[in-house]
């Protein structure tokens, strides 16, 4: 018990100061660290993955708040670009749950993979959208917000892999795009966890503790730790070489993908 517990800790941790230095939840570290742990603690293969983005979407609510209040004191935070992509977030977000739970743990996980390689990639290439136009209209934006928020809810994240890009390509800069972005982790944090809760209330075979697919005791052990460090990475934003971070975290995602893949096949 001991061990589960320091495992949630580090966890917390690891995802607390991501979500504050690259603008994300930590859902792309929550989600495949709680399927090890998870499947250590014997859940059954059906409900695995959707208990891991379920409560990895609910820490994120704890995570993007203590983050984007950190990047608001430094004014990192575009209020009119949230305001205006978080009806789209909600449903797409939503939605995306319900798409979730219809799934098997299976398609859930290589969705997963791919779109870890896909971080991965663009990260290690350094890829950058050229700041080539100016942010759309309310239906492009409502539109944007339901692509980002479904996919979020589909691998457990709080859209910043998504939005930050997006962001950058629409003439935001960098930390105030990566500030945006964590304010928009929260409408994907939320409607993503109702989602889940929704979707798996009732379900057969849950474990004691969770609330829908959300398992309590996971929450509480990660968001414990991630509200102390996220401050700590919107600091680290600002001061360190984010890019050289990336790569670094780049690799870990590719180790991480590689892994469900081969327990995946095999």
């Amino acid at each position: 018990m001991l061990g589960i517990i320091i495992a949630y800790s580090l966890v917390g941790a690891v995802a607390g100061v991501l979500a504050g230095l690259l603008g994300i939840g930590g859902g792309l570290v929550i989600v495949p660290m709680l399927a090890i742990v998870f499947e250590m603690l014997g859940i059954p293969t059906q409900h695995l993955m959707h208990m891991a983005l379920a409560t990895s979407l609910a820490c994120i609510i704890f995570n993007s708040v203590s983050s984007f209040m950190a990047h608001h004191r430094r004014g990192a935070v575009d209020w009119a670009v949230v305001k205006s992509i978080t009806p789209g977030i909600l449903i797409g977000t939503y939605l995306g749950t319900c798409v979730a739970a219809w799934l098997p743990t299976s398609a859930l996980k290589v969705f997963f993979v791919v779109f870890l390689y896909y971080a991965a990639s663009n990260m290690l290439r350094n890829k950058k959208p050229k700041a080539s136009r100016q942010l759309p209209g309310r239906l492009g934006m409502f539109a944007t917000g339901n692509v980002i928020g479904a996919v979020s809810s589909l691998v457990g994240i709080g859209g910043g892999t998504l939005s930050v890009p997006f962001l950058v390509w629409c003439n935001v800069t960098i930390h105030r795009a990566i500030g945006t972005a964590a304010a928009i982790g929260l409408p994907i944090a939320l409607a993503g966890t109702l989602g889940y809760v929704v979707n798996g209330w009732g379900e057969p075979g849950l474990p004691d503790y969770t609330l829908g697919y959300v398992y309590l005791p996971a929450l509480a052990g990660i968001v414990c730790v991630s509200v102390f460090t996220a401050p700590l990475g919107a600091r680290l934003a600002h001061s360190l070489p984010v890019g050289k971070l990336k790569t670094v975290f780049a690799i870990l995602l590719l180790v991480v993908g590689t892994r469900m893949l081969i327990k995946l096949l095999y």
